[in-house]
């Protein structure tokens, strides 16, 4: 366990970081993996999203912690994943397009690690299949079954049924079993977010029960941060928590039953001071996410402030310390979504004991590294 200080954000060296800038502290990261992994019945149950951070030194961090498993969204974030030479990597989406050939290369380029990704479609598998004849690689598949969200997937029953036993007969393709994302629950109250968590996967338990009656084997992936606790109770099912790693400002105010720590901060400084009560700093909506109203950050050490205005390179805020501050002042940030903020950066400051010590490259933002 780590000490805790209301101060623990600053960095003694703000004058060696440019900003906007983006900082991630690795004992914190550190702390968050252990009670990721304190937080199941075994790791080897765990698939960390990559998404949230897109970095190799983070997927290092965490296979040192004995983590083997990964998800992604993208190519470009498995391959980040695979650099560091994981037991397994799923991409939880659906190719299509020139992403099925590029699947197949990753695989190709990247041997000894176990690829996987999702279909909810039989035009889509007939693809895959196709295109694992021609490379004379297996395509491993999970159905991506839609329990709620209706962002993408299947629903649970009996079409996805039929489409479970048509991959089972596709030339070069290997289906591994169910992927259950229920990433549309965000119930604070931890009592009412389990209820519908469990209502929500028993939609999908009927049909678990009938292909494992039928002897297929099936592995099951279920929940994201905010249920993967819930999940993780179950027996054999798997889970992949994303925003734990760096968590953000959001998730820490809507669930009080998940103790991670804030792992990620956003530096600013104070740019102008454009009327009385007024500052900007620049925290434009280029450099942290804003694709949800205000509060977009929540500001550290500092209390009873309203957002004016925000756009690509400013935000003004009023503040009743507005008048003591200074131009080149600096702000700390956490944002209230982690994910695609850590998106809006090339670069990460790296902050140890108090002090930026080094940076870390965001690789997996580039939408194509080598594949």
């Amino acid at each position: 366990m780590i000490p805790d200080s209301d101060q623990w954000f600053r960095i003694s060296n703000p004058d060696e970081v440019n900003s906007p800038a983006l900082l991630v502290y690795p004992e914190r990261i550190g702390e968050n993996i252990e009670r990721m992994i304190a937080s199941v019945q075994d790791k080897s149950m765990l698939w960390p999203h990559v998404k949230t951070h897109k970095m190799p030194e983070i997927v290092r961090m965490m296979m040192k912690h004995g983590i083997t498993r990964f998800k992604c969204a993208t190519i470009a974030e498995a391959e980040v994943a695979a650099e560091s030479g994981p037991d397994e990597i799923l991409l939880a989406y659906q190719p299509v397009g020139p992403n099925i050939r590029r699947y197949f290369e990753l695989q190709k380029k990247y041997s000894g690690v176990s690829f996987s990704c999702l279909v909810d479609s039989e035009e889509v598998a007939a693809k895959l299949s196709e295109m694992s004849v021609v490379f004379g690689i297996p395509a491993k598949v999970w159905i991506d079954i839609n329990n709620g969200m209706n962002r993408t997937g299947i629903a649970p029953g009996q079409k996805a049924i039929h489409l479970f036993r048509i991959l089972k007969n596709l030339p070069g393709i290997e289906t591994h079993g169910l992927h259950v994302y229920d990433g549309h629950l965000h119930e604070s109250d931890f009592t009412i977010r389990k209820q519908m968590c469990d209502e929500a996967y028993g939609t999908v338990e009927p049909m678990i029960a009938q292909l494992r009656s039928e002897g297929y084997k099936l592995r099951i992936i279920a929940g994201g941060t905010p249920t993967f606790t819930i999940h993780a109770a179950r027996e054999g099912v798997e889970v992949s928590p994303g925003t734990a790693t760096l968590w953000d400002y959001g998730y820490s105010a809507s669930f009080a039953d998940l103790q991670f720590l804030h792992a990620a901060v956003l530096l600013a400084r104070v740019v102008s001071k454009p009327a009385e009560g007024l500052v900007c700093i620049d925290l434009g909506t280029k450099a942290v996410a804003s694709e949800m109203p205000h509060p977009r950050i929540k500001i550290l050490g500092m209390e009873n402030y309203e957002f004016v205005t925000h756009n690509e390179e400013h935000m003004v805020i009023r503040l009743p310390v507005a008048g003591k501050m200074k131009f080149g002042d600096v702000v700390y940030c956490i944002p209230w979504h982690i994910c695609p903020t850590v998106d809006r950066y090339n670069n990460v400051y790296v902050a140890e004991h108090g002090m930026v010590t080094g940076e870390w490259e965001v690789k997996g933002r580039i939408r194509k590294i080598t594949i």
